[in-house]
């Protein structure tokens, strides 16, 4: 259950006085809702069944009778609008970048570790943006029916310098799910590096039960050990002092850089060498050519992370 008071403290949409995905989906609801006829409706309901956000029981049942008011015909047609344009880069992206043809052959074993970098990079912004397009569409779909769902996308793949962040902006409903239902009941944030085995474990089996997908669930649960310990870092380093505020941050933008770079290796493995290919993997950029490509991703990833911080604050400090 979450906590009322501070939820209604932090929430805009329900200072409004209108009812947000998190407390309809939290809300008692009379015992009449919970009949065969509407849940028959919530498993055949076209835009969650086929590929679309994961939606709570309670927060379904709740907008039958009432339907969502916290998404106004405006900003419902602007999604609508901003989807045509996702759709369009998606066209453009298709027909002038061939990162999945490069990722689907055997030609990456023969690339340099520079294009290496940039196949592995353009894949994950290319299934940022395939995914972006499926469960919007699904979306767009249930808000025009006036059943609120989760954006499923909130922000951009370019926009997430550490784990914990990216995995609540990718498939947001599903991350919902798994937090209410598995994260939780084995404690929650207190056994953290126990918790996130059993959850990215599970999450690759739901995918489909491979070793690749195995291999992209053990990394990644891996590659949050070095994140959490420059963050502990970072926090020692954090006081009221501007030269121990200055230390946080950059410790915190490495962090950024080297989480971003861990994320994008465990996705190369998932999704394109698979788990034979990381001793190749990691034999391309530990050599005289592929150290300063590495150097060159750590900087980049560095300088990214403190624009991130920046487009961050802009967005706290707007009304």
């Amino acid at each position: 259950m979450i906590n009322s008071q501070k939820h209604y403290q932090r929430c805009h949409i329900c200072k409004s006085g209108k009812s947000c995905y998190q407390v309809l989906q939290e809300r008692s609801l009379h015992n009449d809702k919970f009949g065969y006829i509407t849940y028959l409706c919530y498993l055949v309901y076209a835009p969650l069944y086929i590929a679309g956000p994961i939606l709570n029981f309670n927060a379904f049942a709740s907008q039958i009778d009432v339907p969502q008011n916290t998404n106004s015909v405006r900003n419902v047609t602007l999604n609508g609008f901003r989807w045509v344009l996702s759709l369009l880069l998606m066209e453009l992206m298709t027909h002038l970048f061939y990162y999945n043809a490069f990722a689907n052959s055997d030609l990456w074993k023969h690339l340099s570790p520079m294009d290496v970098f940039i196949i592995g990079y353009g894949v994950l912004n290319f299934m940022w943006l395939k995914f972006l397009l499926i469960w919007r569409f699904f979306r767009f779909w249930s808000l025009i029916n006036g059943i609120e769902t989760p954006e499923n996308m909130p922000k951009c793949i370019n926009n997430c310098h550490n784990l914990e962040g990216f995995w609540k902006n990718w498939h947001a409903s599903f991350n919902k799910w798994l937090v209410r239902y598995i994260y939780i009941p084995l404690g929650g944030s207190k056994k953290k590096l126990l918790n996130v085995w059993v959850v990215f474990t599970f999450v690759a089996i739901w995918h489909d039960l491979e070793w690749k997908l195995l291999s992209w669930a053990w990394l990644t649960c891996l590659f949050f050990i070095p994140e959490l310990v420059l963050k502990s870092a970072a926090k020692a380093f954090q006081a009221q002092s501007s030269f121990g505020e200055c230390i946080f941050r950059e410790l915190s933008a490495v962090a950024g850089a080297v989480t971003i770079t861990c994320l994008m290796v465990a996705n190369l493995v998932g999704f394109v060498v698979g788990p034979t290919g990381i001793n190749w993997l990691l034999s391309s950029f530990l050599n005289n050519n592929g150290l300063p490509v590495l150097g060159g991703m750590l900087m980049t990833f560095y300088v990214g992370t403190k624009i991130m911080f920046h487009i961050d604050e802009a967005k706290q400090r707007s009304p």
